[in-house]
């Protein structure tokens, strides 16, 4: 297997440019993100997954999207319509049965479409409390109980793996306890540690008790535990998501063109800390410039071989049990 690099870019438009080819055809380059407007129908999506794939034939770049249903689902015309998973949530307050086999139905149902144009990676499910409190949040979690968290996300994942697709739980540790939206603003959770563990990493240390093939993290400052946001906190990452919890999958930081991640420095400092936190690969989106920009000053560390390995499990595949689309 060979080296995949630590960075995902992305495209501007309806097709894959020849600029696009030569900056995801870079070194450091190991993956790809699709947002909306990627999409016009289903025959396009076809092609830019299909060139996408094409740019690295001996390890291909890693093709993810955002579908997690209700206001994130990036592809919606010529796709089934999944709904928020906060609906979810609410069914299993009449049947505990009904919303997980809805979950899990819900799960197969993305891996098999996304999967049949050739995307390796759906980032979801979402693992946040909803609780109250995000309205970046809000719907898109399951429900404010851990554990209803807990068994939706378990049938949603069995569903996306049975479609051979790996999951993603996000926003470790929790993003639902904070109002600001780490897009536009740098979230501060000031709660103590103990209640973080309480309640909002319980869904996470569930999903990593289950094998869990990767987890987002959250640009979010929780200031009992560090000063940086655990997207960039080695006490986060290596200290209680590795060690303490036991995680051996592959990390995501989230966006790192987000406002939530500019206390941290540039796009370079950013990432490098990232990388010395225990991060697998970092989403640069919407900012071609800041991706070039690193592309010519970011120096990788030389745990990469391991992190190439993680990264190397979340690629498409046929799975035991896998059901065909």
């Amino acid at each position: 297997m060979r080296s995949i690099g630590p960075l995902m870019g992305d495209i501007g438009g309806l097709e894959v440019t020849a600029e696009d080819r030569e900056v995801l055809a870079h070194p450091l380059v190991g993956g790809v993100i699709l947002f909306a407007r990627n999409y016009a129908e289903p025959e396009q999506l076809r092609k830019v997954c299909a060139d996408l794939a094409a740019i690295k034939p001996r390890q291909r770049l890693l093709i993810a999207v955002d579908h997690e249903g209700g206001r994130v689902q990036r592809f919606r015309v010529g796709f089934s319509r999944i709904p928020a998973m906060g609906a979810i949530g609410k069914l299993y307050a009449e049947s505990a049965l009904q919303a997980k086999a809805e979950a899990q139905a819900q799960g197969l149902l993305i891996g098999q479409e996304l999967g049949s144009y050739g995307i390796d990676l759906c980032f979801a499910p979402v693992l946040d409390l909803d609780h109250g409190i995000s309205q970046i949040i809000g719907d898109r979690a399951f429900a404010a109980d851990p554990q209803v968290v807990i068994a939706l996300a378990r049938a949603f994942r069995e569903g996306l793996n049975a479609a051979g697709m790996a999951a993603t739980g996000k926003h470790f540790p929790g993003h639902g306890a904070v109002a600001a939206d780490s897009h536009t603003d740098l979230p501060i959770d000031r709660r103590a540690l103990a209640d973080i563990e309480a309640h909002d990493l319980l869904p996470f240390a569930a999903l990593i008790g289950d094998g869990i093939e990767s987890l987002m993290l959250a640009h979010v400052r929780y200031s009992a535990v560090d000063d940086k946001p655990a997207s960039f906190s080695r006490a986060w990452v290596r200290g209680i998501l590795r060690e303490k919890l036991n995680y051996h999958g592959a990390i995501f930081a989230d966006d790192l063109s987000m406002a939530g991640a500019a206390v941290i420095g540039d796009i370079v400092e950013r990432a490098e800390v990232a990388l010395d936190a225990d991060c697998d690969m970092l989403p640069v989106c919407n900012d071609r410039a800041a991706l070039t920009t690193l592309l010519s000053q970011l120096k990788v560390p030389a745990r990469r071989p391991l992190a190439s390995a993680r990264l190397a499990k979340l690629y498409r595949r046929e799975v035991a049990g896998a059901v065909a689309a």
